[in-house]
């Protein structure tokens, strides 16, 4: 194995940024108390849980009153089609390839008697706006889009299908879990009901996320208990967590375009080494607009599982796609829902960079991955 490991899968989960560890650090000693509670010590808990609402608020260019803090991306989902759809009945419009925290949430919701709708995507993964002439938009109640794909890194443009919600009526949840941290997301302007993120994907901690929900918007408990986050999500607020969230939050915005060139800069240089050093090679998506940092490519004739493993000893932490399907030997449903064969689904692997990436760790990345595939298309020769 390489004596130095180079870390490639921020898609799946992020380092903490250091910033936001001195500032959890710090809110354990002085904002340990139960924000809920009337003493001085719960006081002192209260105003820095209000601080990070606001700083949140701030980044997402929506209101304190609408961020409801939850456990990380996957409640956030869970909690807005639950909380959106709970009582009712009809139809719910989803991307075909969304990410399975979705999947199963409204798999749930058809045991209760809900239609799921999918909605097409091209060959690079993209909604095509004719495709929403098509949908029941008299029976539909819910509409779910992954805003930035956590395996392609495939970018969706909302504008044309938030117009039509509106003008229906409609709501529309976007999953921003790997937009959020990644580009700058302004709540206001997706024109969205709700909007979904988590944490530990921006380098902030592990445990906490959101759902920003547009004022005035009913949003029935997914939990049930106390009346904390304004009756919508019952349960003590982790108020270092939260501040941590916002820390890191707060961190990306302050430094969005040159961090956002620079990851890119880093992940375009990878393409193009692999692209030079091992061909045939397919990037996913490569024609759509991306994650600045995410790669998702096939090398065609090898099989997925088998570079993952060989990468690993060559000291580079990569994905097959989507960690929450990991163990799964089927092809990834974003992949197919793009026209994708299976067999090159199969041979496909996700590199996911971040900022704590160098370009010294690309270029030796590059090295290793090509010597991998070339070793092992000899071998299997």
């Amino acid at each position: 194995m390489s004596s130095q490991r180079i870390y490639f899968d921020n898609n799946a989960t992020t380092q903490l940024d250091p910033s936001a560890a001195t500032a959890m650090a710090q809110a354990w000693d002085s904002g340990f108390a139960n924000p809920g509670s009337q003493h001085s010590f719960g006081r002192d808990a209260r105003q820095q849980l209000n601080a990070a609402r606001d700083t949140v608020a701030r980044t997402l260019n929506c209101d304190s009153s609408e961020v409801v803090f939850t456990s990380g991306g996957t409640e956030s989902i869970n909690a807005a089609i639950h909380g959106l759809t709970a009582g009712r009945r009809g139809a719910i419009a989803i991307t075909a390839g969304e990410h399975p925290a979705t999947t199963a949430a409204c798999q749930k919701a058809a045991e209760s008697g809900y239609r799921v709708v999918t909605m097409p995507v091209d060959a690079n993964g993209q909604l095509q706006p004719h495709a929403f002439d098509d949908l029941p938009w008299g029976d539909l109640r819910l509409v779910v889009v992954i805003l930035a794909h956590n395996e392609t890194g495939v970018i969706q443009q909302t504008e044309v299908l938030s117009q039509r919600c509106l003008e229906q009526r409609v709501p529309l949840l976007l999953d921003a879990v790997q937009a959020v941290g990644k580009i700058p997301i302004d709540f206001r302007a997706t024109g969205a009901t709700a909007l979904a993120f988590g944490a530990h994907k921006f380098h902030g901690p592990r445990g906490i996320g959101g759902l920003v929900v547009r004022q005035g918007v009913q949003l029935v408990p997914f939990l049930e208990g106390g009346h904390q986050e304004s009756g919508r999500r019952a349960g003590t607020e982790p108020v270092p967590l939260i501040v941590g969230m916002a820390e890191a939050m707060r961190v990306f915005h302050e430094n969005c375009d040159e961090r956002m060139a620079s990851v890119q800069q880093l992940r375009d240089e990878l393409q193009q080494r692999l692209q030079q050093g091992v061909g045939p090679v397919v990037v996913h998506g490569q024609d759509a607009d991306r994650l600045p940092n995410t790669l998702s490519v096939a090398f065609p004739g090898l099989e997925g599982e088998a570079m993952l493993v060989n990468f690993d000893l060559a000291g580079i932490a990569c994905s097959l796609g989507s960690t929450c399907a990991s163990g799964s030997a089927e092809p990834a449903p974003a992949l197919l829902a793009m026209g994708i064969a299976p067999e090159t689904c199969m041979s496909s692997v996700r590199f996911s960079l971040s900022c704590r990436n160098t370009i010294q760790e690309v270029h030796d990345a590059a090295e290793r991955i090509c010597a991998v595939i070339n070793r092992m298309r000899s071998t299997s020769a």
